[in-house]
């Protein structure tokens, strides 16, 4: 459990270097079973790391952006899904600041506890005595074969009709139907399938507004929605390309390109490309961290959040596709057998491009930040 040994980064770090074999072993699966097996997900909730943003006050690490960056950073380098697992995972712990206790304590005090968001649809949300009925259905439900609660976005309905006002509520898995169509090409055993609640009644300690206003003290907690969930998942391809470089570094060692008599790691052109490749990531990492440290300060002086805002999720979307562009350069050095499926850098290159799909990392986030520094209006774009 989280409980055992450190729970500091470094401590899950360790945790996770540990996994090291065991991930190995269970990867060929996952492109045929969508989804972890269940020893894996047990022992990765064991090791802590779904709860790395929980609040002290339940128990949890409460680590700092930072920390959780370094986290899921060692952990997308050991896999694509295993980063993807601990990013969604780990950073939805935080929902327990913005929750009841009683309400938080019964979603957390499971030690295998994991919740899936939906941000990628809009439900309906009917306000009946008590609470509200629920019904919708949301895809990229990420771990959801192994959840125990799903905590959907939703809007208000008044007399059939929308009110615009969007909440996030929590059902517990035995109210919600799976559908198994995460059949993809990267970050296949993250089991991100649609998930659908039917008419289910949520009751009003277990709703809060999209926006919310945390029952627990932190900066942190206190970060827009619109900012804080693109955190967990953009600092995924910045692993990956870490645990590509680190691959190609081994192979080129020793592999010879048809026609050279020299190994890859001793030709200039690589080196200079490899060089290039450190500059990019350090760069990119960087900028996405000092993003956030601006952030963090912006909201706990209380200033205005557009300029930070846009310039953090310009940093997201660089990350992203920083992080891609590394690992294309690696494959396209590396040469044929890169394609190959016993060739590590082939799956770290399709979980890199599943990943950078994400919306948190969305190329509008360049025309959002020319908007801004053109000094453009910025109705409708996305930050």
């Amino acid at each position: 459990m989280e409980g055992i040994g450190e729970r500091s980064a470094a401590g899950f770090i360790a945790r996770l270097d540990a996994m090291a074999d065991v991930v190995a072993r269970e990867r060929d699966d996952f492109d045929g079973a969508g989804r972890v097996s269940d020893d894996l997900f047990t022992a990765l909730a064991e090791a802590g790391v779904f709860r790395l943003w929980l609040p002290a006050e339940h128990g949890g690490p409460a680590l700092s952006a930072h920390e959780f960056m370094d986290v899921v950073e060692a952990a997308s380098a050991l896999d694509g899904t295993v980063g993807w697992l601990v990013g969604n995972g780990g950073g939805m712990g935080r929902v327990a600041a913005y929750l009841p206790c009683d309400s938080a304590r019964a979603i957390f005090e499971d030690p295998h506890a994991f919740v899936v968001s939906g941000t990628a649809g809009v439900g309906r949300a009917r306000r009946v005595a008590g609470g509200f009925r629920v019904s919708g259905r949301w895809p990229f439900g990420s771990g959801a074969p192994h959840a125990t609660w799903f905590s959907p976005q939703c809007d208000i309905e008044e007399d059939g009709q929308s009110t615009g006002r969007l909440v996030f509520v929590y059902a517990p898995r035995g109210d919600v139907i799976l559908h198994d169509n995460w059949q993809v090409s990267g970050l296949c055993g993250t089991g991100s399938v649609d998930f659908e609640l039917e008419d289910v009644f949520v009751a009003d300690p277990f709703v809060h507004l999209q926006q919310p206003a945390p029952t627990l003290p932190g900066t942190l907690y206190r970060l827009p929605t619109g900012s804080i969930f693109p955190w967990t998942v953009a600092t995924v391809p910045l692993g990956l390309a870490r645990g590509a470089l680190d691959e190609f570094t081994a192979l080129a060692g020793r592999r010879k390109r048809v026609g050279e008599s020299l190994p890859l790691a001793e030709r200039e052109v690589v080196q200079a490309a490899v060089g290039r490749i450190e500059a990019r990531l350090r760069a990119a990492r960087l900028l996405l961290r000092q993003a956030m440290t601006d952030l963090l300060d912006a909201v706990e002086a209380d200033v205005d959040l557009v300029p930070t805002r846009v310039r953090f999720r310009l940093s997201c979307t660089f990350a992203g596709e920083s992080a891609l562009r590394a690992i294309d350069t690696l494959t396209e050095l590396a040469g044929a057998v890169s394609i190959y499926r016993h060739c590590p850098l082939e799956r770290y290159e399709r979980d890199a491009r599943a990943a950078a799909k994400h919306v948190a990392m969305s190329p509008a986030a360049y025309v959002a930040a020319g908007k801004f520094v053109l000094g453009q209006d910025l109705a409708g774009s996305r930050f």
